[in-house]
């Protein structure tokens, strides 16, 4: 099970400043790059690598999006959203999601045009300038895609995940670049267009995972049966719970609520009943931190009767 930073990090507060932190610099990167590429293409005649600029201006966009999704899904309850606002981070995702699928179909619509246009006559072979901002640009995102990826998953961030999936996809786009670039300075200008319509590809397939997994959040999708095993051998492990009648979860956002219903004893008062689920509560609370929300239903049997459906250890 993927958790929050627990030794770093303390709570939302925290994980909005990794988040925020993050972006931050994915826009001061993607700022740097668009000028360089955008200069290397206008002055070594690379329209290639003028398209580029243009997608990594779309990175800076979608760390902006970023940004205000982690700030809006971080703030407290209130009367209009009594179970908080962490679902506005994967409203976040779906629309970088959405800016992702444009872009490559963008880039691969381009790609096709120009090759069903192509005029060998009119084509101007660029200069080494662009070819350096293309390696320069592959390199760069690739160690932006690692860094941001990796406190997407510390932090399970679906919004960061996608910003870092936009990163790759932009190294994709500068190898289209660069091996169009090379094949123009080689006399073959169409390997350009050809790699295009690939990393097109690429960047669709990694647009339709990132709207899933945000879909998947938006639509009370489990949280998975190894976290709902794990639930309930905590719930059996606990004093006076003879059973386990069932255990449900559903994402909320980057959180997991949790719907459980134990076996204790009939003969129990309501208070001694209740001290058992407020443990169980507690105890859930402490192991995952994902959780954010809890509700324990204790079922009655007869002290020599069998818990319904309920799952004893061995």
């Amino acid at each position: 099970m993927k958790k929050r930073l627990t030794a770093a990090m303390d709570g939302p507060t925290d994980f909005e400043k990794t988040a925020v932190r993050v972006s931050t610099f994915s826009i001061i990167g993607n700022a740097i790059l668009v000028v360089f590429k955008l200069f290397a293409g206008l002055v070594g005649h690379s329209a290639a690598m003028v398209s580029d600029a243009i997608h990594s201006a779309s990175d800076v966009l979608s760390s902006i999006i970023v940004i205000v999704g982690v700030r809006l899904s971080g703030r407290e309850a209130d009367s209009d959203h009594p179970y908080g606002h962490e679902r506005m981070e994967c409203v976040a995702a779906i629309i970088l999601a959405i800016i992702l699928a444009i872009t490559g179909g963008g880039i691969g619509m381009n790609a096709l045009q120009s090759i069903l246009n192509h005029d060998a006559g009119g084509v101007v072979i660029p200069g080494l300038l662009p070819l350096i901002a293309a390696i320069v640009s592959i390199v760069t995102k690739e160690g932006m895609y690692r860094y941001t990826v990796f406190f997407a998953r510390r932090l399970d961030s679906a919004s960061l995940l996608a910003s870092a999936w936009d990163h790759r996809s932009d190294a994709f786009s500068s190898i289209g670049a660069l091996v169009g670039i090379a094949g123009a300075r080689m006399g073959y200008p169409i390997l350009e267009h050809i790699a295009s319509i690939v990393i097109c590809l690429f960047i669709l397939k990694a647009a339709l995972d990132i709207f899933r997994e945000a879909l998947d959040k938006m639509v009370d999708h489990s949280a998975g049966e190894e976290l709902e095993e794990e639930i309930r051998q905590l719930a059996l492990s606990q004093d006076k719970v003879g059973g386990v009648d069932l255990v449900r979860t559903r994402e909320f956002g980057s959180r997991v609520y949790v719907d459980i219903e134990i076996c204790c004893d009939g003969a129990m008062t309501l208070t001694e009943s209740h001290a058992v689920a407020q443990r169980l509560h507690d105890a859930i609370e402490a192991k995952f931190d994902k959780v954010k929300h809890i509700m324990v239903h204790v079922n009655p049997h007869g002290e020599t009767d069998d818990c319904p459906h309920a799952e004893q250890e061995e």
